[in-house]
């Protein structure tokens, strides 16, 4: 008999096909309802891409990092949390400490690559900044989403993955246009 407060975990290798799709489906339809909320969320900068094309080249990079940053924290995080080895503020002031370096760090390299692409310092400190935060914030919501997930009993390793990457594309979209609009307008 299984305790009905712990998660179903998925065992890809002995699930049926129709199964899988039952437990994916949902979290994937999230991304792309979500996708499209970027998609309007990005139409709502066009006069900032349309005076700026080159803070568009960055979007990729950007929305990247952040992601990957937030991958490498969910993914540990989960493991160890299947394993009940976390206290949820430790690990996260230590996650928020090592990101916000990593996000400083890749930043500053952005920033400058930046910079001596297009001569343009505007250009250089919006993608810097918004590197820096968008990298420094990732560990809070990537442990935070299968945190909460798992305390409702929905296995933390299939949702956590599309929920946290379209919170994270989304802000890390808002954060980088918020901070050039200041910075350029």
């Amino acid at each position: 008999m299984t305790d009905s407060k712990q998660p179903v975990l998925e065992d890809d290798t002995k699930e049926p096909m129709t199964l899988m799709v039952e437990h994916r489906f949902p979290w994937l339809a999230v991304g792309l309802v979500g996708g499209i909320g970027l998609t309007l969320l990005a139409s709502n900068f066009e006069e900032l891409l349309s005076k700026n094309l080159a803070l568009s080249y960055f979007v990729p990079v950007i929305v990247y990092m952040a992601s990957a940053v937030g991958q490498q924290t969910d993914i540990v995080y989960i493991r160890n949390l299947n394993k009940k080895r976390t206290h949820f503020l430790v690990y996260l002031a230590k996650e928020l400490l090592l990101c916000g370096l990593m996000g400083l760090l890749f930043g500053s390299l952005i920033g400058l690559f930046a910079y001596f692409m297009f001569q343009s310092t505007a250009i250089s400190i919006s993608v810097g900044l918004a590197m820096a935060v968008t990298m420094g914030i990732a560990p809070f919501i990537s442990l935070t989403v299968p945190t909460i997930l798992k305390k409702v009993h929905k296995d933390p390793a299939v949702g956590t993955g599309p929920f946290v990457t379209v919170i994270q594309d989304f802000l890390s979209l808002l954060i980088y246009f918020l901070i050039a609009t200041v910075i350029i307008f």
